[in-house]
């Protein structure tokens, strides 16, 4: 049987990274599918945990082979998302999480309608604002630009099966872990699992 497919996306500093990592602590039998990316790690990331980090030219001759079941640009570097290690862990009926941004969840919803999108709103621009200054990680001129994209990336949000807006991070926690329950519970899922309960012989 098929694993679940759970495609997040969130405008940056939105807190999609901090919900993903407390939701794979509340639910377990969680995978996370680790994109390449050619963007620098930053500090505290190591190579292979929350990316594969590669150069520009083996992350073009990867797309050109073509190994992504999805990729983008975004923010100037390129991300993208293994096809064969995806397929591999659904087909063995893991239930994954896969986080990128609304361009590779368009590609990777058409190649896969069976999956679950999630999209995770700020409050509001200026507190998405005051996160982005308070990681004390970027230039203005980068916060800037995050923000203009910001504002685009939102406009898809209704493209989304669920929306969450993190205001309080515990009450979207929870939403997060509710929405990968509810869709384990539907019944077409449980009876793929246990068949026999559905039609007991007893």
């Amino acid at each position: 049987m098929n694993g679940l497919l759970f495609v997040i996306t969130a405008p940056s500093g939105a807190g999609k990274s901090s919900l993903i990592e407390a939701l794979l602590k509340d639910e377990p039998r969680l995978r996370l599918s680790i994109s390449y990316t050619t963007r620098a790690p930053r500090p505290g990331e190591a190579n292979g945990r929350e990316y594969h980090f590669v150069d520009p030219a083996t992350f073009a001759a990867m797309r050109e082979r073509g190994e992504f079941l999805e990729s983008a640009e975004v923010h100037g570097n390129r991300y993208g998302t293994s096809h064969a290690a995806v397929r591999k862990l659904l087909a063995g009926g893991d239930d994954l999480v896969l986080e990128i941004d609304w361009q590779g969840a368009q590609q990777v919803r058409s190649l896969l309608p069976g999956c679950v999108g999630i999209f995770i709103l700020p409050p509001s621009i200026r507190e998405l604002e005051r996160r982005m200054r308070a990681r004390g990680q970027d230039s203005d001129e980068v916060i800037q630009r995050r923000l203009a994209n910001a504002r685009d990336e939102l406009s898809h949000a209704d493209e989304f099966e669920y929306a969450i807006i993190n205001k309080n991070f515990d009450e979207a926690r929870q939403s997060l872990a509710a929405i990968v329950r509810a869709e384990r519970a539907r019944t077409p899922r449980v009876l793929g699992r246990r068949p026999e309960l559905f039609r007991p012989k007893d």
